[in-house]
Parts: structure tokens; C-alpha cells; sequence
């Protein structure tokens, strides 16, 4: 793949370097004085909510003086942040304000490889009316899955809901297999909890006017935004933090021409936007603001320039993974961090196919 014709030798990046730009964009080197819970959730590219408490610990950590209830105030009253399907249809926090960029990115992705049989699977033109059901009947409200089910059935009709759909040892109404997918058209996000039961309700009623933006402009701006966040990456990378095929994402980077710098970090190719090749002359400290927060229900045994974290170290065959002691590798934290998980364990489960839709 070809991304870039700069004439000049490629920036020599480290991942000293490299780590060090990413503690302090992350606002993990020193909490940020300047930054709300939305501001962090831009830079972060989303944080990652399957557990919103540890979202909220997350985004709150990185800003100096905040807390939780800091964080669910910018949720749930100030509507800053918006809680809904974001990267690898899991659930986010995202900034309200780049609702219309993720919508129209993740619209804009190859459609996955179908994982349920023939006949509990939607025909494109089923889903297109099953997802106009949804955000028909959630313009006005918040409703439980089974209140939305209900609704559902009476604007599309029984065949929408059929229990077809195999979960957790059950079987669920077929529509909730296009949860993901209507909240990337931007038909659906999630409400506030009522009592144990989640909701859903249609960010159009605090975005008034709110459309998905174009698919090209949006990817193109995503990338950018991941490159600034977590790069020096490849398309490669790109490609697994999304969930996408790697072909898509080479085309993504490819089309960026003008826009990216190849570098090389710790003498492998990576890319940048263009121009973003500083980094700090040293690593910073591990201050208070530089915990490492449990965003994420993946904890790697492996690294990568891609996911935000130091390269591996060669560990002896059949060794299973480990960390130094009273640490953990955490792709939100971007770095070795001390304070987060010192157990070793996730701050949830791996999350499976069907445990993308909340119950």
C-alpha cells in the first residue's frame, strides 16, 4: 500500500517518545484544567461504557478536580455526552457535538458478516423499515426493550419481533439484532437506567436538526482523529480497533494522502497526520493524573501501535500473560500505569456478539 509521496526520510519516532505524547493527549500525565468530560471523550475517541461506572472513573480521572457525578451530569443533564454504539458496535460515551461525525462514519462501514441463519436475519430492506420503527417510536420517549418490542410490532408489525433471535441461553425479539446498526444511522442511544432496565430513547430530541454527516468526510476525519489519538498506527491497526476488514481501512488511509506522514517508531512504518511527528524530549512521571482508568472490557496480552499501549516483551514459551506487579496494560491508558486492576483483571467480560445489545 502506498499512503504519502513526502520526498524527505520518514521522522525516527521511540516509543519512549511516543508514549509520552500519548500520556499527555490523554490527559494521563496531568489532568486536564481546560477540558470537560466531552473534551475527554473527543481526544480518547470515545470511552468505552459496556461498565459506565468505569467510563465515568475513566473520564473524570483525567480531568484535575472532577468526579463521577461530574461525568453523569454532562450524561444526563447537560446532555454533553451521549451514551450509544460506537467503534466495534460496543457501548460509548461520545461528545454529543461529534454525534453527527460517528453516525455518519460508522453508517458508512461494510455491513458485517451475518452471524444469524437465514430467516432470523433481516433483509436490507426489512432492516431499513424495522430501524424506521425504532426511531419512530423513540422520538418522543424513553422505553424499555420490551415497551420499544411492543412498539415496534404495532408500527412494523409482528414479524419484527419474532423471539428467533438466539442470546444468552434465550431467544430475543429479532429486531434487537439492529440495535447497533440504528444507533450508528443515529435512530437510537440510550436513556437514562429505570430502576435495572436499560432504555432507549432517539438523540434527535436534545439534537434538533441532527443528521448523520457524509460517510466519506466523516471516515476521513475518524482516522485523522485516531491517528492524533493513538497514532503513529498502520491501516492494520485502524482496522482492529474498528472492526473492520483491513482492505477497507488501507483504502481509508490511501485516500488520505495529502492529510498523512509516514514515520517509522522504534524502526517500524507507522503513519500521522502530517506534521505530528513532536514528541515530549522525556517521559513523563507517573503522577497522580497518570492512573490508568478500567475503561475497557479487553485487557491485552499483547501491544501494538494501534491500540495504545507499549510494545510487547518477549515473554518464555506457554507463558501466559502477565504485568508488573500491581500494574496492567489498559488500551485506554495508552501506557504502563500504576493504580489500575492490580489483580490483573478486566474491569468486565469480553464482550461477545450478543452482549453488544443491552438487555
Amino acid at each position: 500500500m502506498t499512503v504519502s509521496a513526502r520526498p524527505t526520510t520518514p521522522a525516527a519516532l521511540t516509543w519512549g517518545g511516543v508514549t509520552a505524547r500519548r500520556m499527555a493527549r490523554h490527559a494521563l500525565a496531568e489532568p486536564a484544567a481546560d477540558l470537560g468530560p466531552a473534551g475527554i471523550a473527543g481526544v480518547l475517541c470515545g470511552a468505552h461504557a459496556q461498565v459506565l461506572s468505569a467510563a465515568e472513573f475513566s473520564i473524570a480521572r483525567r480531568i484535575a478536580g472532577a468526579t463521577r457525578a461530574d461525568v453523569r451530569r454532562a450524561l444526563w443533564e447537560e446532555r454533553a455526552l451521549v451514551k450509544t454504539f460506537g467503534p466495534r458496535g460496543t457501548i460509548h460515551l461520545l461528545p454529543t457535538a461529534d454525534l453527527p461525525m460517528w453516525t455518519g462514519a460508522l453508517s458508512a462501514l461494510p455491513p458485517s458478516v451475518p452471524t444469524h441463519p437465514e430467516g432470523v436475519r433481516f433483509t436490507p430492506a426489512q432492516a431499513d423499515e424495522v430501524i424506521a420503527a425504532i426511531g419512530g417510536a423513540l422520538r418522543d420517549t424513553e422505553l424499555t426493550v420490551d415497551e420499544l418490542t411492543e412498539a415496534i410490532a404495532d408500527r412494523a408489525g409482528p414479524w419484527a419481533v419474532e423471539r428467533t433471535m438466539e442470546a444468552f441461553g434465550d431467544r430475543w425479539p429479532r429486531w434487537r439484532q439492529l440495535t447497533s446498526t440504528a444507533a450508528h444511522r443515529g435512530m437510537l442511544c440510550f436513556g437514562p437506567d429505570r430502576g435495572r432496565k436499560v432504555t432507549y430513547t432517539n438523540p434527535h430530541r436534545w439534537l434538533p436538526g441532527f443528521r448523520p454527516a457524509d460517510g466519506d468526510e466523516a471516515l476521513r476525519t475518524l482516522v485523522l482523529r485516531y491517528l492524533h489519538a493513538y497514532g503513529p498506527a498502520t491501516p492494520q491497526h485502524f482496522a482492529r480497533w474498528l472492526s473492520i476488514p483491513p482492505r477497507f481501512a488501507a483504502g481509508l488511509f490511501g485516500r488520505l494522502t495529502g492529510g498523512l506522514e509516514r514515520v517509522e517508531l522504534a524502526g517500524e512504518p507507522g503513519w500521522t497526520v502530517a506534521g505530528d511527528t513532536a514528541t515530549p524530549r522525556r517521559r513523563p512521571g507517573r503522577t497522580a493524573g497518570s492512573a490508568c482508568c478500567p475503561t475497557s472490557t479487553r485487557t491485552r496480552s499483547r501491544a501494538s501501535p494501534g491500540n495504545g499501549c507499549t510494545p510487547a516483551r518477549p515473554r518464555p514459551a506457554r507463558s501466559p500473560p502477565r504485568a508488573r506487579p500491581g500494574t496492567t496494560r489498559c488500551c485506554s491508558s495508552t501506557a504502563w500505569s500504576a493504580g489500575c486492576g492490580t489483580s490483573g483483571a478486566p474491569a468486565g467480560s469480553s464482550p461477545s456478539p450478543s452482549s453488544r445489545c443491552a438487555s
